[in-house]
């Protein structure tokens, strides 16, 4: 039929999509933000755990069924492995909700596959494969959201356009907080992996580890996952989090392409057990102009502090506050820098059908990644480090250096 019968969101116009992992966060919230577009078809789920494969295939399938006189609908394709659908032409994006050590292996061969691409955050286990990703993308013109919803709440869009049009002064610390992380109970020992599982595809890129329920995530289940406190995996709230609240901070501070010069921090391991990430830290970093940013375990917030005041987004109340107060009065005049509102898929969505630039790019979501990083690498020396962070090495320290990069096991080897 033409397309004038269905109008703008008739099914050849609609934004094709094939979404990789689905856990927790693709289940409850990424599926359902594209289910929900108009303009945008899920036309392919996949996971290396069947029974969430199968669950991620039905709910896709029901939702469009209630859209048909019919009843019934079967247009979405389950797969286990992620490379077989990249050769789809008919599929134009990917949405990577993967634990983290599966990100760049799959958003690079994405790229290469002629796809756009959303991918969680934190983007990267390492500042180096960061760079990789970012080069990537750039090379084969693909558009790239990194997929933290922290730039859509008003409140840190507010605080950051009020800082940017010099409400506050000139900016001269910016202070960051996220909530403390999990406690591991006691080790558990290696078992076999569940049937509905290929852990050795799970693994993929990751150095090999004998299978634990709590290494992995819940059997059946999409309660919180253990991988989430695991090094080989995710680098824990230093980045998990850090890579909302510190993205604010670059956002706000104008140095989302580039990082700081200078880093120090300390923090506080598991003494015993298998979830071995931060517990406790606090990192400081200076930028090139002399701005501090001192990023912590407290709460989740941003605060910036110039020399004619201060204003504070809260991610738990999603308030913003300020001293003096009449700055949360000020109006953003027609002339002044306008930060843009918009939610985070919209985003992605927007910008594959016009291919312009999302609010957070490859560049973007890297240095924001990169900028945890730092600090972790900097507890695990135990000294202030010098930073370049135009070519992304610390200056005379070769041993902080080798932690740019992660050990990778092959065939996953970038």
């Amino acid at each position: 039929m033409p397309s004038r019968v269905f109008g703008a969101n008739a099914p050849g116009s609609r934004i094709t999509i094939g979404m990789i992992g689905m856990g927790r966060q693709a289940y409850y919230s990424n599926l359902k933000s594209f289910l929900n577009a108009a303009d945008v078809q899920v036309v392919a789920v996949c996971d290396v755990d069947s029974w969430r494969l199968e669950n991620a295939r039905k709910a896709v399938e029901a939702h469009y069924a209630k859209q048909r006189a019919s009843g019934s609908f079967g247009g979405c394709s389950a797969y286990s492995d992620f490379r077989e659908f990249l050769g789809r032409a008919d599929i134009d994006s990917v949405m990577i909700s993967t634990p983290d050590h599966w990100h760049v292996p799959m958003a690079t061969a994405a790229a290469r596959a002629g796809k756009d691409i959303s991918c969680e955050k934190p983007l990267t286990l390492s500042i180096a494969e960061g760079r990789v990703l970012s080069e990537t993308v750039r090379r084969y013109g693909r558009v790239f959201r990194t997929d933290s919803e922290f730039r859509s709440h008003a409140c840190f869009q507010r605080a950051c356009e009020l800082v940017v049009n010099g409400r506050i002064g000139q900016i001269h610390t910016i202070r960051t907080g996220v909530p403390a992380g999990d406690i591991a109970g006691p080790p558990e020992r290696p078992m076999a992996a569940p049937e509905e599982l290929d852990y050795d595809m799970w693994l993929g890129p990751a150095p090999f580890a004998p299978y634990t329920e709590k290494g992995v995530h819940p059997r059946r289940s999409y309660s919180r996952p253990g991988w989430m406190r695991v090094p080989d995996f995710c680098e824990g709230m230093i980045t998990n989090w850090g890579a909302h609240l510190n993205d604010i901070a670059q956002w706000g501070n104008g140095t989302e392409r580039t990082g700081p010069v200078e880093v120090e921090g300390t923090g506080e391991y598991p003494r015993d057990g298998l979830w071995n990430v931060l517990l406790k830290f606090e990192v400081r970093y200076r930028y090139a102009g002399g701005v501090r940013l001192i990023y912590d375990v407290s709460r989740p917030y941003v605060r910036f502090e110039g020399t004619e005041g201060w204003v504070e987004a809260d991610y738990t109340t999603r308030a913003v506050t300020a001293e003096p107060q009449s700055v949360l009065k000020s109006r953003i005049k027609p002339d002044e820098i306008h930060l843009p509102l918009k939610d985070e898929k919209r985003d992605f969505i927007d910008a594959v059908k016009t291919r312009g630039r999302t609010l957070a790019d490859a560049e973007v979501g890297h240095r924001t990644t990169s900028l945890c990083q730092l600090g972790h690498i900097a507890i695990q020396v135990g000294r202030k480090l010098t930073w370049d962070p135009e070519a992304e090495r610390f200056v005379n320290d070769e041993s902080a250096n080798r932690l740019l990069r992660r050990p990778m096991r092959s065939p996953w080897r970038l």
